[in-house]
């Protein structure tokens, strides 16, 4: 079976390094899929989220000239999801000032609280 880039393919998983994991997708093709593009979280081990033997799908990101299959679960599992409502430009302005407005207030009431009461002040010396 010829493998393309951007293909969804489904394969188990034959080894798992600190790196990555090894995926068989045919009879003697093996990939890898880069800790980088396990999960969309931070990934510190990848047993945390795949396993030997493990049958799961990937999506062919890219093949190198000496034959070696890169994939990704990341980029396999976007495809799935349901794409997001474009939203016209104004909503994306208001959203943007309103995150904006959250945000600037959380660092005024930080700065505040680093700041003190304010009730302390030095006595006038005479």
């Amino acid at each position: 079976m010829p493998v393309e880039v951007g293909q969804i393919v489904e394969g188990r998983i034959t080894g798992i390094t600190r790196f990555g994991a090894f995926m068989e997708i045919s009879q003697g093709v093996t990939g890898l899929i880069h800790i980088s593009e396990v999960a969309d979280s931070f990934v510190k081990d990848v047993n945390d989220f795949l396993k030997e033997n493990e049958v799961v799908k990937a999506k062919v990101i890219s093949i190198s000239e000496d034959g070696k299959i890169s994939l990704s679960l990341r980029k396999a599992n976007e495809t799935s999801k349901p794409k997001q409502v474009d939203l016209s430009f104004e909503d994306k302005l208001a959203k943007f000032l309103k995150d904006s407005e959250e945000r600037l207030l959380d660092i005024k009431r930080n700065h505040e609280s680093k700041r003190g009461s304010g009730t302390y002040r030095k006595r006038k010396v005479l």
